[in-house]
């Protein structure tokens, strides 16, 4: 469809002025977004399996998978069969290049072979938190014994410390007092 700019009467044709605006958006997307403009040529390489070229042809379908690309950076986090998966940056250039090595014969459809390609490594990720969770929560028990004056557990990285050092010290009667004191104050501003 073609029309006449109301301000400079010069005619203009709607699809072009609708390609540059997509375009554009993609454009701005590989330059100013953190995330994707560091890891722009695996994005561009999955997004090419989708068969988006020639970019001035197929502008819209090309802006469409940007944008996908965009939400899945932004969230960190992406649905599949109605479940929520976590994944960090790293992981999401993981599945990229994967995608990108794989010989596809056909042009994808979608975009469910990254998802599941996703998964695997979300759920890698997932339990490799998990684990170092686990090891910090177990080293900060430790540290709370050893300042409430119980025997220093070992250290769950299983380092051992020099036999030299003295196993810590037990608090003193006046630490206890105020200990005491602080607790029973909780206690009553709890309303117990």
């Amino acid at each position: 469809m073609r029309f006449n700019c109301p301000y400079c009467r010069k005619e203009l044709h709607y699809m072009d002025i609708q390609m540059s605006k997509d375009l554009n958006y993609v454009f701005n997307a590989l330059t100013t977004h953190d995330a994707i403009k560091r890891h722009s040529s695996a994005v561009m390489g999955y997004v090419c399996l989708f068969g988006v070229t020639p970019f001035h042809l197929k502008a819209s379908k090309f802006r469409r998978i940007m944008e996908g690309m965009v939400k899945l950076f932004d969230a960190q986090a992406f649905s599949f069969q109605k479940k929520t998966y976590f994944i960090s940056h790293a992981g999401i250039v993981e599945a990229l290049d994967i995608c990108i090595k794989k010989n596809f014969t056909e042009q994808l459809e979608n975009d469910n072979y990254l998802k599941k390609v996703m998964i695997g490594i979300s759920e890698r990720e997932g339990k490799g938190k998990s684990k170092q969770e686990e090891k910090d929560l177990r080293k900060r028990e430790g540290n709370a014994l050893a300042v409430a004056g119980h025997v220093k557990l070992p250290d769950p990285d299983g380092e051992k410390e020099d036999a030299g050092e003295e196993v810590t010290e037990r608090i003193t009667p006046q630490q206890a007092q105020k200990n005491l004191q602080r607790v029973g104050e909780i206690i009553k501003s709890i309303g117990g």
